[in-house]
């Protein structure tokens, strides 16, 4: 009878180790192809950005709800929308209207940048025809409907502003408290972000030029209820040292520093993209 019992339990485990390995074989080819599936402009950048590695460190599966911090142009949203399919959804989360004002910049970037909470869903749509859910608000427009809801929210590059805004209207305070009340109890953070060096002043890496600290960014989760689980070098690049006087624009892909300089652009291009600190952060308290 012992030995007919360990042969099924030997069985039953054999099934569920198989069963695992087909479920990630067929999400690990689900990411693939949205990854592939891209405009060749688009998949130029998977080199700097390594979208495969990095949403594989988020622990994102299919059919997860997923929201997108500042999703932009929607470099991440287009694989997003069609890895997660048609039982997962994606979430879009922008500024709150009382941030753009302090941007200082013109009545027209201001209207366009302010204008992606509303055109998100259609860019999406454009995206995917696949029938996931689609959601758009701002960091203090959280519908009531998505709080305790999110499996996954991705910071990727925009922790910067919030920060540097932190002073002046608590932004990143209130983005933060914000993500922690939509995520599931066991929802995870995941962070990409320029990286300055440890060394740095902190008034230098307090955003404006588009790096933080790790260290910096690490506190603030954790003073927001936030645990860190993992960190990883997936986005790191050694060659981007910036001095007191560069700022990430500098860099691919913007080069914004050297437009007319075919000598200095060819400097920036071999530095590559930004150092990025990749970061997973549970759900806490």
């Amino acid at each position: 009878m012992i030995r007919i019992k360990t042969c099924l339990l030997a069985a039953c485990m054999t099934l569920a180790s198989f069963t695992h390995a087909t479920h990630a074989g067929d999400s690990n080819d689900a990411l693939t192809l949205a990854i592939d599936s891209r405009s060749e402009e688009s998949r130029a950048r998977d080199g700097a950005r390594h979208p495969a590695q990095t949403i594989a460190f988020f622990q994102i599966e299919p059919g997860m709800t997923v929201a997108e911090g500042l999703p932009g142009g929607g470099w991440y949203t287009q694989i997003l929308a069609n890895y997660l399919g048609r039982e997962g959804g994606i979430y879009g989360i922008n500024y709150s209207e009382d941030l753009w004002p302090l941007f200082e910049r013109s009545d027209k970037w201001v209207a366009e940048h302010a204008e992606r909470t509303a055109t998100f869903p259609a860019m999406v749509e454009g995206f995917s025809d696949n029938g996931i859910a689609i959601e758009s608000f701002t960091f203090s427009t959280v519908p009531p409907e998505v709080i305790g809801s999110v499996d996954r929210v991705l910071l990727i590059r925009a922790l910067h502003n919030l920060n540097r805004l932190e002073a002046k209207a608590g932004a990143l305070s209130q983005a933060l408290s914000e993500i922690h009340r939509m995520l599931k109890d066991d929802g995870l953070v995941g962070v990409v972000q320029h990286r300055a060096q440890e060394s740095t002043t902190d008034e230098w890496a307090s955003g404006s030029n588009g790096y933080l600290k790790q260290s910096a960014v690490i506190a603030a989760f954790e003073q927001a209820g936030f645990a860190l689980v993992r960190e990883s070098e997936i986005n790191a690049n050694p060659n981007d040292n910036p001095g007191p006087n560069d700022f990430v624009w500098r860099l691919p892909p913007s080069l914004s520093t050297s437009k007319k300089d075919p000598d200095l652009r060819a400097t920036m291009v071999a530095i590559g993209e930004s150092d990025r600190m990749t970061l997973l952060f549970r759900k806490a308290s």
